[in-house]
Formats: structure tokens, sequence, C-alpha cells
């Protein structure tokens, strides 16, 4: 799979499109807060294009506005970075600099990758939106359960009571996805508790496997006999709670 199939799969009418390139002047002033941040975006972002924006009058979906959050608009980003570049801190720099939600597909080298954060106003500053939660990214690999993932990324398919509703849509693709490559079926969660459910299982999944990858390191060099025993019941044990939360994907 390659970004652009991933871009193709969204099937975003005409109207939407945008084409421009966004200058990095405008995100070093908008979303790096630190010396190392602006270095990041000067140095790291080989091309930053704006694809796309999503409206009500270009899509047909209506606006979300509560008091936590307004999602007026969509922005759609295809990022090119350089191999010396943090990606992790670059996709969260760029989230943080958009004042819109954005799907922000990357692409580095030979390699492809999706994320998406929601928004909400900032409770220490008037007028700012800020990340809502950690930022949502999945790489674009093949795997056998691909093409219903990027089936199920097609505008049509997603959402349409209101922008919010559309954007974490896309957001519960991402997961499918990343729970597909562990369990090899492609599902999408029935209702919002089973959204919540699928996340907090991924989340342990991923923080057990670093755990169990930890202590068999520590296993392989451990010397006493008593020690390495105690590490590996502690690994049976982190196993079991794996098992559990894959059964939850």
């Amino acid at each position: 799979m390659i970004v652009s199939d991933a871009i193709a799969a969204l099937t975003l009418p005409p109207e939407c499109r945008v084409d421009q390139r966004v200058p990095k002047k405008l995100l070093v002033e908008n979303g790096a807060p630190t010396a190392v941040d602006k270095r990041q975006i000067n140095e790291g972002i080989e091309e930053l294009l704006w694809l796309a924006v999503l409206k009500p009058t270009t899509i047909g979906v209506p606006e979300y506005r509560d008091a936590v959050r307004e999602y007026l608009e969509i922005a759609v980003l295809w990022l090119t970075s350089r191999p010396s570049a943090n990606e992790r801190r670059l996709v969260e720099l760029i989230h943080r600099a958009i004042p819109y939600p954005v799907v922000l597909f990357i692409q580095q080298s030979d390699r492809g990758a999706l994320s998406l954060a929601h928004k909400r106003w900032s409770q220490g500053e008037a007028g700012r939106m800020v990340l809502d939660d950690a930022v949502t990214s999945c790489e674009l690999i093949q795997h056998p359960t691909a093409l219903a993932f990027l089936e199920s990324l097609s505008l049509a398919a997603q959402p349409r009571s209101h922008l919010m509703a559309l954007y974490e849509g896309w957001i519960n693709s991402l997961h499918a996805f990343h729970a597909a490559r562990i369990t090899g079926r492609f599902v999408l969660p029935a209702d919002s508790e089973a959204s919540v459910v699928r996340r907090e299982a991924l989340a342990a999944h991923d923080h057990l496997t670093r755990e169990i990858a930890v202590l068999r390191a520590q296993a392989e060099r451990e010397s006493q006999v008593n020690r390495r025993v105690d590490l590996n019941l502690e690994i049976k044990r982190l196993q079991a709670s794996l098992a559990k939360a894959i059964e939850k994907l």
C-alpha cells in the first residue's frame, strides 16, 4: 500500500481539492514552541501539501459545535518528510499548528502512514484549538486486510451526521486496521462503546508487548537461576494479560 492509494481511497469530490503547498514559515509561527521544534520543521519537512478542505458546502456534511470544540472544516494534508526527521514529533507539530482537525498522510522514503487527532478549545488561551488526546497514527503497510481498510476510508462509508462524527469514523478505521494486523480480521466497531473497548485494548496490547520484550531481554542476560525463574513467571503473567487484550480487539 502506498500513500497515493490511501488518498484515492477517500474518494473526495473535486470541489474539495486545494492542492497548495503549505509554507514552513506558517508552521513555525503557529506550531513550534521551541527552537528545537522550529529546526525540526525547517529541516525535517521536504514538502507539505494541502490536498483538500472538507466543509459542509463541499461534502454535504454539517458542521459540529458544542462547549468543548467546533468542527467547521477538516483539512487533508500530505507530508513528505526527510530521512533525518523525528517523524513522531513532526506529525504532532503539524496537528498542533493547523487550527482544524487534520487528516495527515505521511511519506518518508518508501514508508507511508496516516494520522488523525481530535481537537478542542484551549482551557488556558481563549480562541485557540489544542489537541484533545494523543495523535492516532497507523502505518500503511501491505496486509491481507488492506483492501478492506482502504474501502472503509471512503467518504461515502463514513458517518455523515456531522463533521466530528465523520472524523471519528476515520479514526475508527485506523484502529480497526491496527487491530487487524494483530487478529487478522478487519472489523469496524459496532458503536461508540465498542470503539472505546478496542482503543483501550490496543493501548494495553502495545504496553504489554513492550514489557514482555524488556523482561525477555533481562531473562536472557540473567545469570542467577532463581531470578531467571521469577522473570519467566512474570512474562507468563503478562502473556495471559496480553491474550485477554487480544480477545477484546
